[in-house]
């Protein structure tokens, strides 16, 4: 057991404006009171237990008395200005007649990747008001350019076990202290309480940089998104709940199905991610009409496969996701109405926004979902008219050509057993330039057991006529280049 002595200090973050701030919420506290099997803080007469194999760390801001305390092997107490423990002396405590044996909660299952564990909040740590703003599951935990924040005068123990080897961030502040720089940040785990506060196979990287790129930058939980939505569905009672509309929506970094609508942006290098959010957020989303509606919108990756089975590479888009309050029938309603708005917007001034193609889905309570709108800009360039008109000129000059007779087509030779319905030409002289074509020399294949041979199928007095697609039926009768109307005769 460790004594730290704790002077408060006021949290300062020096960040750009699109930093975005991700606070832990639970806290190891010794006057936490749901830290406590009892639901309560230990009094006068309680005996106090931790387990003794429980890795702990524990805040304590008060003094207090307690009849008796078992300790861990392994942990820490941070005591703030002022706090202490003291023994019972058997003086009257009110509210405490009684002594009972109060257990310490085990904090180890809380897990960095439950997104129901962290909240938005300012650069001051401030929590801030959602409004009509909200991010897809695998975006409430912690992105690699996020600055994290454990509140100052609380102790924590998170778990960090992950699919990545490191899991990156711009900045952490910890008890008050911000660690920006890769360095600061490998001196604090070198130090006695990170192995207390952190465990798990995952390790937390500090990097000091922010997302570089104006279109966004993917979240990169994607690897960890099986863990975010198993820990979503325990705390949801161990599933999603059921979707108010038929065929709802799946948006990528989601783990549950919506109703309402999903828009996904193809995009330029002149895309800002941000001002496109300011844009729909006051020309739109802050509509009257659309007040009960709640958009999230980020650069997210989405997976392209071969043949729908291997996985090949990944596409950045920018995915909106529209939801709203709407009930019954209405179910994503105003939602679809938005997303309408939205696309419209795009067909009339996508292309000086830096937006190429967008593709709208929706899922309400009243339609089926599907794809019901998508607008595509296309730039054509110089190189592909030129290409076009190349391509046009050829043709036109092999059209020519072939007219005044100085360009000869093969002639098509058949075998057995087809034969022509007029008397075969005489052979041409040796110095044509026809050739044979090979694909007409391919054997036939065999019948099937039990069908009939063309032969057999058509009387014997019957022909059948085959035309040659490639010539132009109104010359075939004056053409003298070669026949192409031949006649199969059994």
């Amino acid at each position: 057991m460790k004594h730290l002595f704790f002077l408060p200090s006021v949290l300062q973050l020096l960040a750009t404006v699109t930093a975005v701030y991700k606070q832990w919420i639970p806290n190891t506290n010794f006057e936490t009171s749901s830290n406590w099997d009892g639901s309560r803080v230990p009094c006068a007469r309680d005996v106090v237990h931790f387990e003794k194999n429980k890795v702990v760390s524990v805040f304590v801001t008060s003094p207090h008395v307690l009849t008796d305390m078992y300790l861990p092997l392994n942990g820490e107490f941070v005591l703030a200005s002022g706090a202490a423990f003291a023994a019972f002396d058997g003086s009257w405590d009110p509210g405490c007649d009684s002594g009972a044996t109060v257990r310490f909660a085990n904090a180890e299952h809380n897990s960095w990747f439950n997104p129901m564990l962290w909240q938005a909040v300012s650069p001051v740590g401030e929590l801030e008001s959602s409004g009509q703003i909200f991010s897809v599951d695998e975006e409430r935990v912690p992105c690699q350019h996020d600055d994290v924040i454990f509140q100052p005068e609380t102790s924590f123990r998170v778990n960090i076990d992950s699919s990545q080897q490191v899991i990156p961030l711009r900045s952490i502040s910890v008890m008050g202290q911000e660690f920006s720089s890769p360095e600061a940040w490998a001196g604090y785990l070198r130090g006695p309480s990170a192995p207390l506060q952190f465990h798990g196979n995952g390790t937390l990287q500090v990097t000091g940089t922010g997302c570089p790129d104006k279109s966004g930058c993917a979240c990169g939980n994607t690897l960890d998104g099986h863990r975010i939505c198993t820990a979503l569905r325990r705390s949801l009672g161990g599933q999603c709940p059921p979707a108010a509309c038929r065929s709802p929506l799946q948006p990528l970094g989601h783990c549950c199905r919506v109703c309402g609508a999903t828009i996904s942006l193809d995009f330029t290098p002149d895309f800002d991610l941000q001002q496109y959010r300011d844009r729909v957020v006051q020309t739109l989303l802050s509509q009257p009409r659309y007040t009960g509606v709640r958009m999230a919108m980020s650069k997210v990756r989405k997976a392209q496969t071969f043949l729908g089975l291997i996985p090949r590479s990944s596409t950045p888009l920018i995915q909106i996701v529209l939801i709203d309050d709407g009930a019954g029938a209405q179910t994503g309603t105003t939602a679809e109405q938005l997303a309408a708005a939205i696309m419209e917007d795009i067909a009339q001034h996508g292309e000086g926004l830096g937006i190429s193609q967008g593709k709208m889905e929706v899922a309400t309570g009243s339609t089926f979902s599907g794809q019901v709108g998508s607008h595509t800009l296309r730039r054509v360039t110089a190189g592909t008219v030129l290409g076009l008109l190349f391509g046009l000129l050829f043709l036109g000059g092999i059209l020519l050509l072939y007219r005044k007779g100085k360009l000869r087509l093969p002639a098509l030779r058949v075998p057995q057993p087809w034969h022509r319905a007029e008397e075969p030409v005489s052979p041409e002289p040796a110095s044509d330039k026809g050739f044979d074509n090979p694909m007409f020399y391919v054997e036939p294949p065999d019948s099937y057991p039990g069908e009939e041979t063309p032969q057999e199928m058509a009387p014997k007095d019957h022909q059948v006529f085959y035309v040659n697609p490639l010539y132009d039926a109104g010359k075939m009768e004056t053409d003298s280049v070669a026949s192409c109307q031949f006649i199969a005769s059994g």
